[in-house]
């Protein structure tokens, strides 16, 4: 692809009566003046980008002009041409066109663009893209580090690094100033789920039957809050004592954010069919057994490129019979954790339950109940809906037993009869 240099300030093909430029004709070449002459650079560049469109740069000194050109034909003929003139958006003006077109989770959407506004555009929002460079982006990890938990900053740090890698396939810039950039080590804490003494107080300190249907089910299925607050009636199978978890509740905030709704299940793996224990089953038919579950009328955004507005029975929904929603749900658990406690300590078990455990602790109580009966870590996986088994492995594997009596065990009884005996020594 050829990029042509050209002089604004005199006419390329001149008639012959045209009066020729004083200032810089010279004996062996005769320039005539345009009408640009002596306003704006004098030198331009014009070529065709990737896409085929005209562009057109101006530049003082003839030098300049033919070293541009002699780049962007390199550049064009390689695949490597840059836009400068996209580069020269800003981060906030490109990055919200990334957030509106990229393809997340309802959820995730609102999470997007919070850590954006409140973490993010603060350092970079009105900053060029293409002048970000990697020590901008070290300062700001370095920062951000001080004040974000190491998990949020990961996650935080991720949609930057997603919006360059983008703008990087776009040809906006050459290459991601993120590349390079480590974030501060995580020491990720071992977890440690709740006693059994503990769950037994939770489920026993729930108000209602709704309450303790729904702590107990949580700690017989290892669901997720979202998955419990979304399920219905009809997919609690009573006969083989099942749950069937296709989709979960939503609750999203924020400007746009689209409220409450059942949206799908976090992954593919994620929708699953989980067996229950008799104890969960028959704390669910009692439940039920007190009353018919009203229909609610919810958005259905399972199929996200179907939303319906449908009538659900909601397994759990509030005492008003509308969904669960997060605010209300934390300070119902709190009383249950509380009264928990006061419970625990009138029995003088010594045990309490830790100050801030959550109902997706009793996710993690599930997950060691499986590994301390020895099932195995795809089983923990598939029960759990985690999407890969490393995930379950980075979760858990403290949890697993590591017996050393039945480690020696295993090889003794391979290498056991093997005789203690040591070589002849040659005389010497």
């Amino acid at each position: 692809m050829k990029a042509q240099v050209v002089d604004r300030w005199h006419l390329a093909r001149p008639g012959n009566d045209a009066q020729s430029c004083g200032q810089h004709s010279t004996k062996t070449k005769r320039l005539v003046p345009s009408a640009a002459h002596g306003h704006g650079k004098r030198w331009q560049v014009r070529y065709r980008d990737a896409k085929g469109d005209q562009r057109k740069e101006n530049y003082a000194r003839g030098s300049d002009a033919d070293a541009r050109a002699a780049a962007v034909e390199t550049d064009l003929n390689r695949g490597d041409f840059i836009d400068r003139k996209a580069g020269r958006e800003t981060f906030r003006e490109y990055a919200e066109r990334w957030r509106i077109s990229a393809h997340h989770r309802p959820s995730t959407v609102a999470s997007i663009r919070q850590r954006l506004e409140t973490h993010v555009y603060p350092t970079f929002e009105d900053m060029p893209i293409a002048d970000i460079r990697p020590s901008e982006i070290r300062a700001w990890t370095k920062g951000r580090s001080e004040v974000l938990a190491p998990v949020s900053l990961k996650n935080t740090y991720a949609i930057i690094k997603a919006v360059m890698r983008t703008a990087v396939l776009d040809g906006v810039i050459r290459s991601s100033p993120c590349d390079g950039v480590r974030l501060p080590p995580n020491r990720k804490p071992e977890i440690v789920p709740p006693s059994d003494a503990a769950v037994r107080a939770l489920i026993d300190a729930a108000p209602t039957m709704r309450e303790r249907a729904l702590v107990l089910l949580a700690a017989a299925s290892g669901l997720r809050q979202g998955e419990l607050f979304g399920l219905e009636v009809h997919h609690v199978d009573f006969l083989r004592r099942e749950v069937r978890v296709e989709q979960q509740l939503c609750d999203v905030t924020g400007k746009g954010a689209g409220g409450v709704f059942l949206g799908p299940t976090k992954t593919h793996e994620a929708t699953r069919t989980v067996p229950l224990a008799k104890a969960a089953v028959d704390a669910v038919a009692a439940y039920l057994a007190q009353g018919p579950v009203p229909e609610v009328e919810i958005w259905d955004r399972t199929n996200p490129r179907k939303p319906v507005k449908r009538k659900a029975r909601l397994l759990f929904p509030n005492a008003s019979g509308r969904p669960i929603q997060r605010s209300p749900w934390a300070r119902t658990w709190s009383g249950i954790e509380k009264r928990a406690n006061v419970a625990l300590e009138v029995a003088g078990s010594g045990v309490r339950v830790p100050v801030g455990t959550t109902l997706h602790d009793l996710r993690h109580y599930y997950a060691s109940l499986l590994i301390k009966h020895r099932e195995s870590v795809k089983t923990v996986q598939k029960r759990l809906g985690h999407s890969k088994p490393s995930i379950t492995l980075d979760t858990y594997t403290h949890l697993w037993l590591d017996d050393q009596d039945t480690t020696r065990a295993a090889v003794e009884a391979v290498l056991g009869d093997v005789p203690p005996m040591c070589p002849a020594r040659e005389a010497g």
